[in-house]
Order: C-alpha cells, then structure tokens, then sequence
C-alpha cells in the first residue's frame, strides 16, 4: 500500500481545518492506511493530537525569503495601501517555493498527495507530474481567491486528480472543472460516543463555540442574547477567542450581563463536550462557513440549532428536525427562535431527541468509507 501525503500549510492550533485533518488522518491511519502530513512550518507543538503512525514532515515557508520580505514591508510599510497585500503574495510565492521543492524531492514516495487549502492546490497543480496525484480538499468559499487564484489559476484544477468539497454549492461549482466529491466533516470521535441526554438533565444553556472575529459574528449573537426574552437563569456559554475578545468583553460589562454571559475561552475537545453536553440551545452567527463543525458537534451533544442561513454550510445540516435556519442579519426572528425553544419546554424537549437522532446521519464510519473510494 503506498502512502498519502496531506499537505498543511498551518500548525496544529485551534481551528477547524486543523481539527478535521487530525481526525481524518487518524481515522485513516487507525484502518491502516500510511498517512504523512508535510507542515509549512517550522515543527511545532500539536494543540490536536495525531495518530502515532502519522509521519510528520516540516519546511518552514516562513524563513524563505520572499515570505521574510513580505513579513519586513507589512511591518514597516502598513501604511501603504495594499501592504497587507504585498504581504500576502511574498509569503504565498515563498510557500510555493518550498512546498515545490520538497515535493520534487519526495512525490515519487506518494500515490495520493491532498492539499488543504486553495492556494496549494493551485500551486501544485502548476507541477504536471504531480498535479495527476494531487486531490484538492477545499475548505474555504469558492468565492474566495482574488484575481489570481480564482480567475488566473482555478481553471488548472482540471489537471487534479479531483476534488472534494465539504458543502453541496461548492460540488455544483467545481464539478464542471474536475471530478468531484461531497463528503463532509469527520467530527472528534468523543462527540460520536455522547449519548442522548434530556432536557431535564440539562442546564438552561445556549452555546456558541468558534473564533472570536468578525466573521463567526459572536458580537451580534451577544446582543440577541441581551434582547431575547427569557427567564434569569439562562445563560449564554461563549467558548472560543480570538481578536473580537476584549470587544465582547467589554459589551458584557457594560451592560452587567457578567452573570449570564460566560467567556470561557479555547477548550479542548473533551472539555467542549462535556460543555455542550450541559446545554440545550447551540446559536450560531458566523457570516461565512466551509461547512460548521461545531454543528454537528452540538448535534451529538443533544442540542437544538438556531443558526444563521450563511454561505455555505448550515443549509446542508439543519432541517426541521434539528433546528432553525434564520436569514442573515434577522436578529429579530433569531431572538424569536430562541423565545420559543425557552418558553415551550415541549418543543424544546422534541427537537432535542431528534437533533440528536439525526447527528447519527454525520457518523464517521460513512465518511471514511467515501474517503477510501477517493483514495
């Protein structure tokens, strides 16, 4: 059996992509498969854990030099328009130069190299002898991209092998470019092992768990929480950080919700579920997702979803049996939702079971096998 090479260009921190590559790749290794991840980066400390017979390699883009320039003009230079820009392009053409050379080296070891973001598979798909192996995992927006990675270099996605996408609207979009592939998310195994827990052995909780930026919008899910209707003793559990913290955090003081809005920064993923395992409500703000995890994981942990309708992601989870799909921005009809799941202790105990009874739709096994046809 020949190996697979996944390709990342981050460090294991806190984050989605990072989350699902742990999970995937430890899935794979556990059924056999020889799984190595090549990190652009200098070697690291893993906030996930990967499965011991996954090999780890490094090169760190960030000590070429083009990613060294670009670091030196957006710390001098950020007053120039585009700085940030300029930036951007130097450390992308120093990562393509050393994720290039190291696979010249060493793809002749791999019958399958996936890459893990848009910008490297663009980049490898430059690269005809290797670009036939080359299976892109997509995990942003197709949207995304700019003048040159959407409308220069997407077009070369027709030299891949194929494609997978983690959302239905993207498999329409790229499925004219190349073979392409549905197949969602894999979630930590201890969110798969919870078992059903009724509303009465649960807290009055609504949950939110992401990065705390402009993008996962925890800021307005705050102040929805402050206007929704409800008795005192619920509260809103915020776990994650990010650089909207202080913004949130200051909110809180100043309107004296310190007793029921909860900062309980990055967890990991067992202390997540326990977490989510005492909450009834999980509400979600983001403005843009890939897909959303964090979804799924509250599934497993017995929670009702109120969500926001974003591309892309949320439309392909939620249905009448699990939640609510609110329009962007509604914050009225989103505070609506929730008045009715907190008042009506029926309903809320319905949805509950059979949120958690469709959570079994996402289980892993399924996945693995749609992974294994890929491969």
């Amino acid at each position: 059996m020949k190996k697979k090479l996944f390709i990342y260009y981050q460090n294991l921190k806190p984050g989605g992509v990072a989350k699902v590559l742990c999970n995937l790749t430890w899935e794979l290794a556990e059924k056999g498969h020889h799984v190595e991840v090549l990190f652009l980066m200098a070697p690291h400390e893993d906030f996930y854990p990967m499965h011991p017979n996954v090999k780890k390699h490094y090169v760190d883009s960030f000590a070429n030099k083009y990613a060294q320039l670009g670091t030196k003009i957006k710390k001098k230079y950020s007053w120039i328009p585009k700085a940030y820009n300029i930036h951007a392009y130097l450390y992308d053409l120093g990562s393509y130069q050393v994720m290039n050379d190291w696979v010249k080296k060493n793809h002749h070891q791999y019958d399958t190299i996936i890459t893990c973001w848009y910008k490297l598979s663009s980049m490898l798909s430059l690269n005809k002898k290797v670009s036939q192996k080359n299976i892109a995992w997509e995990h942003s927006s197709f949207r995304v991209g700019g003048f040159i990675y959407d409308k220069l270099l997407r077009n070369n996605y027709k030299k891949l092998k194929g494609i997978v996408c983690i959302n239905k609207p993207s498999v329409k979009y790229y499925e004219s470019l190349n073979k392409t592939f549905f197949i969602p998310n894999i979630a930590d195994s201890i969110f798969e092992e919870q078992h059903f827990v009724p509303n009465n052995e649960k807290e009055n909780i609504i949950s939110v768990v992401g990065r705390l930026d402009k993008t996962k919008n925890v800021f307005e899910l705050v102040k929805i929480f402050k206007d929704t209707i409800k008795p005192p003793d619920w509260k809103l559990q915020i776990i994650g950080d990010g650089p909207e913290t202080s913004i949130i955090a200051d909110y809180i003081k100043e309107h004296h919700l310190e007793d029921s809005v909860l900062l309980l920064g990055i967890k990991k993923p067992a202390e997540i579920s326990d977490l989510l395992r005492k909450s009834k409500i999980f509400a979600f703000t983001s403005l843009s997702e890939a897909f959303g995890l964090a979804l799924l994981e509250a599934m497993f942990c017995s929670n009702v979803i109120v969500a926001y309708d974003c591309e892309f992601g949320p439309s392909d989870i939620i249905n009448e049996k699990n939640g609510f799909l609110i329009p962007l921005h509604n914050t009225k009809m989103f505070a609506e939702k929730l008045e009715t799941l907190i008042s009506n202790d029926e309903t809320l105990s319905k949805l509950m079971k059979s949120s958690f009874e469709e959570s079994g739709k996402w289980k892993k096994e399924k996945i693995i096998e749609q992974w294994k046809e890929v491969l």
